[in-house]
């Protein structure tokens, strides 16, 4: 029998996943530095990755996954577009990657411990997204 906690927590990172590639594609035109752009492709290339097995694995419960939440997908472009109006900078740039990181290690970890009966594997895709994002906020403090 399919634990529906897999499934919930496969659909939690799989939005959550899609809101980051969109966060990090929406900021790339605004970028100064190469080394900031390289930084940013190199992780977007890493979630797209992350992105597919999960939606492998998803596939593999018959499942479609899920999009982020609207109102929060548009939340965040407003929020970006506005900073980014307001200071056109790379440190405008690594403090929305740094928030937008923190939000979503703080939502997958709580999506971690409401679905506790989720088997390891989508436990472990979960741990990985966490590591990503962790990392993307260490990577951003040079550039603040």
């Amino acid at each position: 029998m399919i634990e529906p906690d897999t499934i919930k927590l496969l659909r939690e990172c799989d939005a959550g996943i899609k809101m980051g590639i969109s966060s990090i594609g929406d900021v790339l035109s605004h970028i100064h530095a190469d080394d900031l752009r390289c930084c940013l492709s190199n992780c977007m290339a890493k979630h797209e990755e992350l992105e597919k097995e999960i939606e492998k694995s998803l596939n593999s419960y018959d499942d479609e996954g899920k999009k982020p939440n609207p109102m929060a997908k548009g939340m965040s472009w407003i929020k970006t577009n506005a900073k980014l109006a307001m200071d056109n900078s790379d440190a405008a740039v690594a403090d929305l990657m740094t928030d937008g990181c923190n939000m979503g290690v703080k939502s997958l970890c709580k999506y971690l411990n409401q679905y506790k009966a989720a088997d390891e594997s989508s436990k472990s895709i979960a741990k990985r997204l966490i590591e990503l994002e962790e990392k993307l906020t260490i990577d951003m403090r040079t550039f603040l």
